[in-house]
């Protein structure tokens, strides 16, 4: 059985309409007309704890994006495009309605159906102030008003919530940072000088973890320790956790640079901030609007922005540039012996979505370096794979059959680097459409892979070519092109993306996923995944500092599904090249069978 992966749905098709039942009489209770209910935490993460998984505990969806609104006589859970079929599937369609955000925002559904002068709750600890404020604006367009509550009334009717993570913080040592924690805090002082604060509270946990080079595991799949921290521009900062969770290590590891406190003393400590007079720096992406209200409410001045740490986060040194490096080369061993387990055990018609992700979770174990898996596999056979963000239970899981494409997307945390890979895979033959299908993404995916542009180009400006091939068919993909990584942290991080909101200028040591899909609902979904570094890039005759991608992924792409007769010559070069680097760099670190499984998947193509 797999260590990491779990296949079970979290609530019973009864619950939801029962929790919501038990939510509605509490809103009575207090005069409350509505409760909206965010897929967030306190940190507003994607992955988070389960006592925060309040969305799932109350509706029954278990996606890691939605957004609920609970009236006395009707419900809405808004939703995007990854999880249509997912949310109609799991909540009672007779009790909440799932709505789509292309169709409406929360805030339109709110405007439209609050009652006129109706009071909507909200818990401060879960909205940032921009959510606020389009929350104001929604409630003041149905003539309603906004009420604070001091304890989230989903909590209130959770009788058995579980309890708070306590994972213990360790440091993250050096040969894996690159950078001592003194350094990195220099670094974010001088930035903060530069923009005039006189401290910053650090909400997100993952750049408290970069900027104190410490790890957790508080949440699912990401290495967090969560909690918060306060950094004056002079003098020590301040580590807020609980103190069960801090080691002897961690204490040792950050030693004289911060203090650490106790959490109950957090909301103490933005009280004595608020009173120092000075400007303070909370995060726009992460700080929950309660911070800044008690900062405030202290007689402090808040200033609203970008914390400084995302963006020298995404710039990985020479250190954790060389752990990725070496934690793909691992990962593609692991993921090559699961393709060549694939292709012999998956024509008897007897292997589940299950089975795949279990098989693929023991090769990585058997590396002997996981420590957990990066996010939950998705693992889709069939129409399955058509699911963007499909995630198998035990009630979803498909057998994967003959002529049909098997999409595996997943990743792996190891102390080094955090990998993220799709392969798309062909049991038996394809279509002509599906070989198609497959070479445009594949020609997308060159496009990007051999991409050369100027400084201060955005991801947003290079996602168009990943779409080309497909446009000139009348064909597209809803998702972005390439999402940022971690560096044994999150697999999806910021600031930097490809796609067409990734406004954030691309700098050397950025590492992004490759990854653009086609999607044939109820029939197949392709996706072609590596990951990719910015560096730079030296052009003869050039007048301007170019970079370009270095692909750090080492992994077969099924070369049955390709079609070469639409392809240019430099295309089939680029792939021919890529897979003579395939076995280069990973045919060594194979056994005799799978190496001769490796040689014919990578055979040059003319």
């Amino acid at each position: 059985m797999a260590q990491f992966q779990f296949f079970d749905d979290t609530t019973s098709p009864d619950q939801g309409p029962k929790h919501i039942a038990k939510l509605r009489a509490e809103m009575a209770r207090r005069g409350f007309d509505g409760f909206i209910v965010p897929r967030a935490d306190e940190h507003q993460g994607e992955y988070v704890p389960r006592s925060a998984e309040r969305l799932a505990w109350l509706t029954g969806f278990t996606g890691s994006a939605g957004t609920a609104v609970i009236l006395q006589n009707k419900a809405a859970l808004v939703v995007d495009g990854r999880y249509t079929v997912q949310a109609a599937e799991q909540v009672d369609t007779s009790v909440i309605t799932p709505v789509q955000l292309a169709d409406f925002t929360p805030e339109d559904w709110i405007a439209e159906n609050l009652p006129q002068g109706g009071t909507l709750a909200y818990d401060p600890w879960l909205h940032t102030s921009d959510s606020l404020k389009r929350l104001e604006q929604a409630v003041g367009r149905a003539g309603g008003r906004l009420a604070p509550v001091d304890m989230n009334l989903v909590d209130v009717v959770w009788i058995d919530r579980p309890a708070p993570p306590q994972a213990p913080v360790r440091p993250h040592l050096h040969d894996y940072a690159g950078e001592a924690a003194s350094a990195k805090l220099e670094r974010i002082r001088r930035k903060m000088a530069e923009a005039k604060i006189d401290a910053l509270v650090i909400s997100d946990p993952h750049n408290l973890a970069w900027a104190f080079n410490l790890r957790g595991g508080d949440v699912g799949h990401t290495p967090l320790p969560l909690g918060y921290a306060i950094l004056p521009r002079e003098g020590h900062a301040s580590l807020f956790f609980d103190p069960t969770k801090v080691t002897n290590e961690a204490g040792d590891a950050v030693g004289d640079l911060a203090a650490f406190a106790p959490i109950s003393g957090f909301q103490g400590a933005l009280d004595e901030l608020g009173q120092t007079g000075g400007k303070i720096r909370i995060d726009s992406a992460t700080g929950a609007v309660a911070l800044i209200r008690r900062i405030e409410a202290a007689g402090g001045k808040v200033d609203v922005g970008a914390d400084p740490i995302a963006l020298m986060k995404a710039v990985k040194n020479k250190a954790e540039i060389a752990g990725s490096h070496a934690a793909h080369l691992r990962d593609g061993v692991a993921v090559a012996r699961f393709l060549a387990w694939l292709d012999r055990e998956a024509p008897s018609g007897k292997l589940t979505e299950i089975d795949a992700v279990e098989a693929l979770e023991a090769f990585r174990v058997e590396t002997g370096a996981l420590k957990n898996i990066s996010f939950p596999s998705i693992s889709g056979a069939g129409p399955n794979a058509a699911l963007p963000h499909y995630r198998v239970t035990s009630s979803s899981n498909r057998t994967i059959e003959r002529n049909q494409i098997f999409l595996i997307d997943s990743g792996a945390q190891y102390e080094d680097g955090t990998t993220d890979i799709t392969r798309t895979i062909i049991v038996g033959e394809p279509t002509a459409e599906m070989k198609d299908r497959f070479t445009r993404v594949l020609k997308g995916h060159i496009a990007i892979a051999q991409a050369v542009f100027p400084k201060g180009t955005t991801g947003a400006q290079i996602d168009a070519f990943a779409r080309k091939p497909l446009w000139e068919a009348g064909l597209d993909f809803d998702h972005g092109t390439g999402h940022g990584i971690g560096s044994y942290l999150s697999v999806h991080e910021g600031p930097q993306r490809i796609a067409k909101t990734g406004h954030t200028p691309l700098e050397i040591g950025m590492m992004l996923s490759n990854e653009p899909g086609f999607y044939k609902p109820g029939a197949y979904g392709i996706r072609i995944e590596n990951l990719i570094l910015v560096e730079p890039r030296t052009i003869p005759g050039g007048d301007r500092e170019m970079m370009g991608f270095e692909t750090l992924t080492f992994t077969p792409i099924d070369l049955r599904l390709v079609e070469p007769a639409i392809m240019t010559a430099d295309e089939i070069a680029w792939l021919n090249a890529y897979h003579a680097a395939v076995r280069d760099k990973i045919g060594p670190h194979l056994d005799a069978d799978t190496r001769a499984w490796l040689e014919q998947a990578t055979q040059a193509i003319s």
